[in-house]
């Protein structure tokens, strides 16, 4: 293991703050070890915001000029308050003592793409492990970094279970398709987990082929379609079908109902994605609302429902 003390920094050049290149490879891997020992788990955000810093030209031993490369930097405040919160995780390893800048995530509605424009990302993938990914995000809702952690041992039937989930939320189980099972087990099972890459790998070929297809396409919407945008589309269209945020918030595993309210934003459905019932009766209108559709309007004496198309293979429920 390299001894990477604060009294043994090395300096290419007096002066010059930037980290040759094998001890910053050493300090990430004491730093990934020391995330999973602390418990952060292999936080692949975290690392991905040193190696921001490093490439900054930053001395990460010392924190007043990290704190002014931050200030310095044209990044929005949501991004430098998840590097700082990185850098801090850092900071105690080096058993450094700084205090930390404070940056507050901009309040904004997450982009929510057409489900076709989702689709043609997984259509157009290029590889069974890539559309495999895609369709388990779309599917479970999970964080990318929770997708990735599945094992094998985690699947069962058509329930998979998100036992390492990331910080802050809660371990679930959540149904999926006779297709995404299909999908997953034409996989190869030669490690112990689904997907066994990192997050730096799947998602530099995610950024390729996301470019690829939006050209083909000629929309460049699909280019702001990240991995998490699949987990932002899923619950707002949970929502929108069951009008039940502690049913979202569960499948999302979420421990603070305040961090789901962001993926619910209000959208507006095309008239021919929803299924359309009627009634004339109490007693059907009681056998309706109890399958899910919501009244909409009474005419000539018939009571008009409808409910989202949305999920309806998934067996999804109003039921938290």
């Amino acid at each position: 293991m390299v001894n990477l003390e604060p009294a043994t920094e090395t300096k290419t050049v007096v002066g010059d703050r930037k980290l040759d290149s094998a001890t910053a490879k050493g300090l990430l891997l004491q730093y990934t070890l020391y995330l999973e020992k602390e418990g952060y788990g292999q936080d692949s955000r975290y690392k991905s915001c040193i190696r921001m810093l490093v490439n900054s030209n930053c001395n990460l031993y010392d924190p007043e000029n990290v704190k002014e490369v931050i200030a310095r930097k044209p990044w929005k405040d949501g991004t430098k308050m998840q590097v700082v919160y990185a850098y801090d995780a850092l900071t105690k390893m080096l058993k450094l003592t700084w205090t930390m800048p404070r940056y507050r995530q901009e309040e904004a509605f997450p982009f929510i793409p057409d489900e076709k424009e989702i689709d043609a990302l997984i259509l157009g993938a290029g590889s069974k492990r890539m559309t495999a990914y895609l369709q388990t995000l779309k599917e479970t809702m999970a964080d990318p970094s929770e997708a990735l952690r599945l094992r094998w041992i985690d699947l069962n039937g058509n329930v998979v279970t998100i036992n390492r989930p990331v910080k802050g939320h809660y371990p679930r189980q959540v149904q999926v398709s006779n297709n995404l099972v299909s999908t997953l087990n034409a996989l190869p099972q030669t490690s112990e987990n689904v997907f066994p890459t990192t997050y730096q790998v799947i998602a530099r070929c995610y950024f390729t082929m996301r470019r690829r297809i939006a050209a083909k396409l000629n929309n460049p919407r699909i280019l702001k379609i990240s991995f998490v945008t699949f987990r932002h589309w899923g619950a707002t269209m949970l929502y929108h079908q069951t009008r039940n945020i502690l049913l979202v918030k569960k499948i999302l595993g979420h421990k603070k109902i305040e961090n789901t309210m962001k993926y619910t934003q209000l959208i507006q459905f095309k008239d021919d994605d929803y299924e359309v019932t009627s009634a004339t009766t109490v007693e059907e209108a009681k056998n309706v609302l109890a399958a899910g559709f919501e009244y909409v309007t009474e005419k000539d004496g018939v009571m008009l429902f409808r409910k989202p198309k949305r999920f309806i293979s998934l067996g999804w429920t109003g039921s938290a």
